[in-house]
């Protein structure tokens, strides 16, 4: 004979206790989606960019995943191609280059090294590479190459001063302080710098920088200096007159700077006297148009004396 087993009806403070339950639960669910509201709002971010964001995320973690799992089977380069395919696919691809510091040099030329990167993923883009390619260009002194994620490629250059131009035989170019070469330029370029000229002249742009140093009133009125016969300098000045130095570096700094201040004492530029040669060092020997040589060259060694005392 069966019998039926009938459970206690709910009473109503159990009733009270559910439903008080449930409110509280809701209530706890609105004021979590409040905070997270909040701080989706207090976030840099749009909503896109931090849903491109997790997908970068999920995408580099999957490359990553990809690239311990093909090093793990010894296969690196098949490992690094796909996490370079992953990221190109994920925006970090080259797009655009920006070049900076730039004032003297041809800018494309820049960009053309640069630019033959533009369709390789960030990760493969080889930024010493870059450098040096940017390096064997004739005005540029330094660069620095770096990666501004996701597609941008950062350019600094260091540019070479333009210092004086060196005379060839067919032609003239741009050098800077240390002799290196810039770019051919026209004669009219030239104009109000010093002009440098004659065989390995461009190597001795250094020890002619100090030489005019040594008598700093006279320099900014040097026109020319010519390297003769690999050994000396003969100094053109801008009113047309020479003056021949003698051999050797504390030599021709020395005569270089008894003759400003015979200068200073005589005003012996802008006269008559064309050349002066000082190359027998106790004396100086003149070149006046129609007059004799050796005379002029007595009065002068007369003169430099008289200055010395």
């Amino acid at each position: 004979m069966s019998q039926t087993i009938r459970r206690k009806a709910t009473t109503v403070r159990k009733t009270a206790a559910k439903q008080d339950k449930k409110a509280k639960v809701s209530q706890a669910k609105a004021r979590t989606g409040s905070a997270i509201d909040m701080a989706m709002v207090a976030l840099p971010f749009t909503e896109a960019q931090l849903h491109r964001m997790f997908l970068i995320l999920i995408l580099t973690g999957a490359a990553l995943l990809a690239w311990v799992v093909a090093s793990a089977a010894g296969l690196p380069s098949f490992a690094s191609l796909q996490l370079a395919q992953v990221a190109s696919d994920a925006g970090f691809e080259v797009r655009h280059v920006d070049v900076r510091g730039v004032k003297n040099i041809n800018e494309l030329k820049v960009y053309e090294r640069a630019l033959a990167q533009q369709d390789r993923s960030m990760p493969l883009v080889d930024l010493e590479s870059l450098r040096q390619d940017l390096l064997a260009l004739s005005w540029v002194k330094d660069a620095r190459v770096s990666r501004q994620l996701p597609d941008t490629l950062v350019i600094d250059i260091v540019e070479r001063e333009p210092h004086a131009v060196l005379r060839k035989a067919d032609r003239f170019v741009l050098i800077d302080e240390t002799g290196h070469e810039l770019e051919t330029v026209a004669r009219g370029r030239a104009q109000g710098k010093l002009i440098v000229s004659g065989l390995g002249a461009g190597q001795q742009v250094v020890s002619l920088t100090k030489l005019l140093d040594a008598a700093p009133a006279l320099k900014p009125r040097v026109q020319e200096a010519e390297w003769i016969g690999n050994r000396r300098w003969n100094v053109t000045f801008k009113t047309g007159q020479v003056l021949a130095l003698p051999e050797g570096e504390r030599e021709s700094a020395s005569a270089l700077v008894s003759f400003a201040r015979l200068d200073g004492t005589n005003r012996l530029l802008g006269g008559k006297v064309t050349i002066f040669d000082m190359r027998a060092g106790d004396r100086i020997y003149l070149r006046i148009p129609g007059r004799e040589a050796e005379a002029a060259a007595l009065k002068a060694g007369a003169t430099r004396k008289a200055g010395e005392n």
